[in-house]
């Protein structure tokens, strides 16, 4: 994953409420265990020349701006990894699911919740760009606009400023774990003991 400190970009408006994870990948792409090549079917069953993500605008925006419970759904873990596949880095919503949070953040996602004043002014200036800011936790439309916080557990935000999930956190960590278990193996001497 790509670390993560300001992201700055345009954005997509997908003015959908409830755009479950069956709408974001339909169950037919599911049968890869690879995360390339998914963003081709991004919101299959809705594109077409019309749609959000097919306007030429919409080509090299890193964000998508959804409406209430995106991700809704199944945990399919193939949704992040179709969005992060077709460039998305991060997700500006009234409502994310849990689930589908905890996904996104795995896959170097940012999940992003905002008030429903500031969506409306983001869906006002589709034309945009917006600033997100992991230190300040902070979403601005364009350098000295409005912005508004939003909110992002410390280990999540930890994991995405450094570019890795769970489990490269612990993998970072094999020597120091190493150490502890060749000391925790070592003959303790009787001073050692209690």
């Amino acid at each position: 994953m790509e670390p993560i400190r300001t992201l700055r970009s345009r954005f997509v408006v997908l003015p959908l409420d409830d755009a479950d994870t069956d709408q974001i990948i339909p169950a037919r792409f599911l049968k890869t265990t690879s995360r390339t090549g998914l963003g081709a079917h991004l919101f299959a069953d809705r594109r077409g020349p019309d749609f959000p993500l097919d306007r030429p605008e919409a080509r090299g925006a890193h964000v998508l701006v959804a409406g209430r419970n995106f991700g809704c759904g199944s945990s399919r873990e193939h949704a992040p990894w179709a969005l992060a596949d077709a460039g998305f880095r991060a997700i500006v919503a009234l409502g994310i699911a849990d689930i589908f949070r905890a996904n996104a953040i795995k896959n170097g996602i940012v999940p992003i919740v905002v008030d429903a004043p500031f969506h409306a002014r983001l869906v006002a200036n589709p034309r945009a760009e917006v600033v997100i800011d992991l230190d300040r936790l902070t979403v601005t439309i364009g350098d000295d606009g409005p912005s508004a916080p939003f909110q992002l557990d410390p280990f999540a935000r930890h994991c995405l400023m450094a570019g890795v999930d769970e489990l490269g956190l612990l993998l970072s960590k094999l020597d120091a774990i190493a150490d502890y278990e060749r000391r925790a193996d070592a003959p303790q001497t009787a001073e050692g003991r209690s």
